[in-house]
């Protein structure tokens, strides 16, 4: 299972989300440093989350980002560099 995968499964299973885009932006960042001292892989680096979730209502733009962040967790400790997340309850724009 690709990380892009293991992310779309912990998002849906945890969130419910009533629409949700994982987005691999990985190939526009090929060769940017991970770490001091080291360059970053080629793979599945950097991802783009857009998540419509009930779960969010009444949360502020911080706790979605920790929610999302704690449930991909594993995937971030394997190497996953970036999260660029856009998290909104039902009907907000």
């Amino acid at each position: 299972m690709t990380i892009k995968e293991r992310i779309t499964t912990k998002l849906n299973g945890a969130l419910a989300p009533a629409t949700l885009e994982v987005i691999d932006e990985s190939h526009q960042h090929a060769g940017h440093m991970l770490h001091p001292g080291g360059v970053e892989p080629r793979g599945e680096t950097h991802f783009r989350i857009k998540i419509v979730a009930a779960a969010f209502a009444g949360k502020s733009r911080l706790e979605r980002h920790r929610l999302i962040n704690a449930l991909a967790a594993e995937e971030i400790k394997a190497g996953v560099h970036a999260l660029a997340i856009e998290a909104k309850a039902p009907g907000e724009t």
